[in-house]
């Protein structure tokens, strides 16, 4: 830990571009400089200019496949990307924690009261407060701290702004208390245990392990216990095409029902057929099955169960043509699992408001103009928020061009994958 005025010294004399551009590349190292600094600056107006801190840094994450297989133990493919929420952090003689995040009000939790909340449902000190009570839980130490965090991690994007809140929160716990010993995927299930039981939001264990752990990787949770966690060696960089998150302006913020009818749904149907969860069965199984199943559950459950059953194996295969080189069979999988998606698990817009069809919107628009070329899907959780897109450098500033015309100016988002998770700086 240093002093504000030795942070701010080091920043401004270029001691810390190095690791800015490890984590965010180098091209944004000035933009990352300047914010670090205002963080700084805004602790010390906030909690006093000569406190000790450590800065942090959690980062968003995007889905490449595995489309709400998670919760029903299936597989993924994700990577941490450089959008991120970073916190300038110090301990206190307090046994609380305060965390100030930019354009919010401050929250304070008290640590002699870890039980869940009925009343902090859905805010960030649910998250804190359940974050606190699993590492107690765990045997760890927790003490009070000061935070001033600030976040370009959109918000309701599918990017999971929430994960990387919830990951930097237990970073912070970690590396104050704990001499950072506990390991990327234990804060992962930690901050699940906060998002299930403080936040009330079924989430299942991808995001939280995205963020947490960092780079590319596949996630085999068929024990969600002990996930199965492997890097995948591919450079997006080598293949000419940019990774485009397209924000349509849906806000997930009143949709928890129709995200958790997802996992309801498909769990319904697993019990049908004698398991807990869709990945203990089989597609011949199922199909078996299928005239009861549908009697039993109707047709969008067993339309949601055969994507599950889909796209966990499809999932293997993007695993497959990446470290094999091929991305053009990567691109075509990719397609292939936005129409099942779409058509069969039905989460790219919401039926209590059909009106309300932003992502059919951008997905429509991306085919106009990548068809052929690229490919695109709906990202993350769904229902509102973003669309995915794989665009070829020469198609970049047409399809921009077309999303921002709809979508209104900066909507379209060029991304990067980023190697690392949730970090101390100081670590690096």
């Amino acid at each position: 830990m240093k002093q504000i005025s030795e942070w701010i010294r080091r920043i401004g004399d270029g001691g810390l571009d190095a690791a800015l551009g490890e984590v965010y590349g180098k091209g944004a190292v000035p933009t990352q400089r300047d914010r670090y600094l205002r963080a700084l600056e805004e602790f010390g107006r906030l909690f006093g200019t000569e406190r000790e801190v450590t800065l942090f840094s959690a980062p968003g994450r995007t889905e490449i496949g595995g489309n709400h297989t998670d919760h029903n133990h299936g597989r993924v493919l994700a990577a941490s990307v450089n959008l991120d929420v970073i916190a300038v952090a110090a301990p206190s003689s307090e046994n609380r924690v305060r965390v100030k995040s930019e354009g919010y009000p401050m929250d304070t939790v008290t640590l002699d009261d870890l039980a869940p909340r009925e009343a902090e449902y859905g805010r960030s000190s649910a998250l804190i407060r359940g974050m606190a009570e699993r590492f107690v839980q765990d045997g760890l130490s927790i003490g009070g701290f000061d935070a001033y965090t600030t976040s370009n991690v959109l918000k309701g994007s599918g990017l999971s702004s929430s994960a990387a809140f919830e990951v930097l929160i237990g970073t912070t716990f970690n590396h104050l208390f704990n001499r950072g010993s506990v390991d990327a995927v234990t804060i992962a299930q930690m901050a699940q245990y906060a998002e299930n039981q403080h936040f009330g939001k079924p989430s299942g264990l991808m995001d939280q392990t995205a963020s947490s752990v960092g780079g590319i990787i596949t996630i085999d949770f068929a024990d969600p216990g002990k996930p199965l966690i492997r890097p995948v060696a591919f450079d997006f960089t080598s293949t000419g095409y940019r990774l485009c998150i397209v924000d349509t302006g849906g806000n997930h913020a009143d949709l928890t029902p129709e995200y958790a009818a997802v996992p309801a749904e498909m769990k319904a149907v697993a019990a049908s057929l004698g398991v807990p969860v869709l990945r203990e069965t089989s597609w011949e199984a199922f199909l078996a099955a299928l005239p009861s199943l549908r009697k039993e559950h109707g047709d969008r459950a067993v339309l949601r169960a055969m994507h599950f059953l889909q796209e966990n194996e499809r999932v293997a295969r993007q695993v497959q043509a990446l470290e094999s080189g091929d991305f053009p069979r990567f691109l075509q999988l990719i397609l292939d699992s936005g129409h099942s998606s779409f058509e069969y698990l039905q989460n790219v817009y919401p039926v209590s408001s059909p009106g309300e069809q932003g992502l059919s919107l951008a997905l429509c628009l991306a085919q106009s103009v990548l068809e052929g070329r690229g490919a695109w899907r709906v990202h993350g959780g769904g229902f509102a928020g973003t669309t995915q897109n794989f665009v070829p450098d020469a198609l970049l500033e047409p399809f921009r061009r077309t999303m921002e015309a709809v979508f209104g100016p900066g909507s379209c988002h060029v991304l990067a994958i980023r190697p690392y998770g949730g970090i101390g700086l100081e670590t690096l």
